[in-house]
């Protein structure tokens, strides 16, 4: 550990063979997470990359958490088969006031604002389900 919140990038493999990693990969969910490390490795800040990749700082550090803890196998997710994180009452109340700043939105646009402002991955049946919740089609 660096410094307060800063962690230093262990770098488990040559940028050459996380360049192939990342040509190489299937799992969009994998490669998002390669492409954030590979940010890294060219000397980005974890919040530069984040942001870069559309997840939230902390998502961020979790990830190189686990870079730096397990190398490529950290980026793997794991499901440990409980119940995913929900929204509090409060995220509800952001996210009904930001989806009033516009009058049209997709499932998919909701389901990507959700993910990116508060870190919680939805199913588009869950996103279309709190949309109803809201009065919203």
């Amino acid at each position: 550990m660096l410094g307060k919140g800063t962690y230093e990038l262990i770098k488990h493999l040559s940028e050459e063979e996380l360049d192939r990693k990342i040509r190489e990969q299937k799992d969009a969910r994998v490669l998002k997470r390669l492409c954030f490390v590979r940010h890294l490795y060219s000397g980005m800040s974890v919040k530069k990359a984040a942001d870069l990749i559309g997840v939230t700082k902390a998502t961020g550090y979790s990830w190189l958490k686990r870079w730096n803890s397990k190398g490529y196998r950290g980026l793997i997710p794991e499901f440990g088969g409980g119940r995913p994180p929900k929204l509090t009452e409060e995220d509800k109340e952001k996210l009904k006031n930001i989806l009033k700043e516009k009058d049209s939105w997709t499932t998919k646009e909701v389901q990507k604002l959700i993910e990116k402002k508060f870190g919680v991955e939805y199913s588009s049946y869950h996103v279309r389900r709190i949309l109803k919740s809201f009065g919203m089609k």
